[in-house]
């Protein structure tokens, strides 16, 4: 079973192991700064021990959301990769936009490399469509030339 649940500042120690396994591009530092800003949530998903929810359930993914007065933006969003597309990623989503909308926020922003395809698929599954490009935004990933380009998308959330 998975549960979404909120961290706080005494679980970076996880989180940055998460993310050192995840690979989603987020710093030690950005990490513990998302942690400890009053307007930043951060959402993981934990792989609980049986259908009672027993503590002490592994960290299998997590999301990271800056929550504004209209926009909110999805910072990071990383997944284990034994766990990846196997439902933890649409999860977390889930659980975002519910919190951005609980918030007041009125828009949901956030950007991809275009390189990124299971990640891409995951927003346009979940309403996000693309309002532009960044040429270049990206350093290029090991063992290949050039940058890659971020695509921007954003999904609306009032009715």
């Amino acid at each position: 079973m998975i549960e979404i649940t909120s961290l706080s500042s005494s679980h970076l120690a996880a989180l940055q192991e998460l993310e050192a396994a995840a690979l989603s591009g987020m710093s030690p530092a950005a990490l513990a700064s998302a942690l400890a800003a009053p307007d930043t949530r951060v959402l993981s998903a934990r792989q609980t021990k049986d259908a009672d929810k027993q503590a002490g359930g592994a960290l299998i993914g997590y999301a990271i959301v800056a929550i504004g007065p209209f926009d909110a933006e999805i910072e990071a969003m990383g997944v284990l990769p034994g766990w990846r597309c196997q439902g933890v990623a649409g999860l977390l989503m889930q659980a975002l936009i519910e919190v951005v909308i609980q918030a007041g926020s009125e828009r949901l922003l956030l950007e991809v490399k275009d390189t990124n395809t299971p990640a891409i698929s995951l927003y346009r599954a979940y309403g996000f469509t693309f309002d532009g490009r960044r040429k270049g935004y990206y350093p290029a990933e090991e063992g290949t030339a050039g940058r890659i380009d971020a695509l921007l998308m954003s999904r609306g959330l009032r009715s």
